[in-house]
């Protein structure tokens, strides 16, 4: 059964480039996927590493623990959580912070969240006064601020190029009697084009997906940055190497599925692409943030120390749970699962830049 396209309010004929049109389906107001939907865990779409084990949570919280002491100590110290989902990383720092009562004593903590519906889950899930939920950055003026986000870029939507003897084309998709949706090809504008060619990154190649949305989104974190120092630490499911290949991918059900499927189940699935690692350190660097070098999960996770900490933990706990925790631990360690396939970044503005878990 096709869907009916008139609720995502895209007019018929009506031709969208890529980004503004999973936009539409994620984000449209109580009907995008996104703004109706919990997403996560079992019942869900997919699971984030939050929802797999409290350990990853935990591991952020001694690295903000570890970034605040690189940093001097700061009387006011910021941490916003970029794209929460249910809230499930932040209730885990918040716990494991009231074991340094000094950093404790010294952290705000905001969470930036677009979505009505999830900001419900999130306050049912994190019960918790002093944190705040905000919309822009402008209430944070005091005190260095580190940004982090886990599987936040890549749901940002991206668009796409494609270079056809010598010229540059935008994949786009055009509704037709709000059922069907056709891919479509349209002469790319001269200053999107432009800014493509300006990252070195992106040269020489036929297809190029760029996150102009994301960054977009990320130019008022990097003006906070700048402005009072602290930095952005990404965790997301990309790549370093380009192939001139299409990342974009849809879940439902906790199973990708494929782009027919995903255009007839348009708001009932997720939609996500592959970030490029080495496109964002470009960026971060021609906005005058420092980056650490570009690493795994499972190094930076492992560095961080966490491998000891499941050691420590295990000896309290009866067979099965031992037997759960190495099991998630797999998950989030393993070379063919997110160990390998999820990248960390942190791009900052300090005078340190001795930060754990990169080296």
């Amino acid at each position: 059964m096709k869907p009916n396209l008139k609720k995502f309010k895209i007019p018929s004929k009506k031709t969208l480039p890529v980004d503004d049109f999973i936009e539409k389906i994620l984000y449209e107001p109580e009907i995008g996927y996104y703004s109706r939907k919990d997403p996560f865990g079992k019942n869900g779409d997919f699971i984030t590493s939050p929802t797999i084990s409290n350990l990853f949570s935990e591991i952020i919280g001694i690295w903000l623990v570890s970034a605040w002491e690189k940093m001097g100590k700061p009387k006011i110290f910021n941490f916003v959580e970029l794209g929460p989902g249910d809230g499930s990383l932040t209730k885990v720092i918040i716990s494991t912070l009231k074991k340094f009562p000094e950093l404790n004593k010294a952290i705000k903590i905001y969470l930036y969240e677009k979505s009505i519906f999830l900001k419900v889950i999130q306050k049912q899930n994190i019960d918790n006064k002093h944190i705040k939920w905000i919309k822009n950055f402008k209430s944070i003026k005091k005190g260095p601020v580190i940004f982090f986000g886990n599987e936040f870029f890549d749901a940002i939507p991206i668009k796409q190029f494609s270079n056809i003897n010598n010229e540059w084309f935008e994949k786009c998709y055009v509704v037709k009697n709000n059922i069907d949706v056709i891919e479509k090809f349209v002469r790319s504008k001269k200053k999107d084009v432009a800014q493509i060619m300006n990252f070195g990154t992106l040269k020489k190649l036929k297809f190029i997906e760029f996150p102009k949305k994301g960054f977009l989104e990320l130019n008022p974190i990097i003006n906070k940055i700048s402005e009072l120092s602290g930095g952005i630490l990404l965790i997301d499911y990309g790549y370093l190497n380009i192939n001139n290949s299409n990342t974009i991918q849809a879940v439902m059900n906790n199973k990708r599925i494929s782009t027919r499927t995903m255009l007839k189940n348009l708001g009932n699935a997720d939609i996500t692409s592959l970030v490029n690692f080495n496109l964002l350190k470009e960026y971060f660097l021609k906005n005058n943030l420092k980056v650490k070098k570009i690493v795994t999960q499972r190094f930076f996770l492992e560095r961080m120390g966490i491998i000891e900490r499941a050691h420590i933990l295990e000896k309290k706990k009866n067979n099965v749970e031992q037997i759960y925790m190495k099991e998630t631990l797999s998950r989030l360690l393993e070379e063919k699962q997110m160990g390998s396939l999820f990248k960390v970044i942190f791009g900052y503005k300090n005078k340190n830049n001795d930060f754990f878990g990169f080296e």
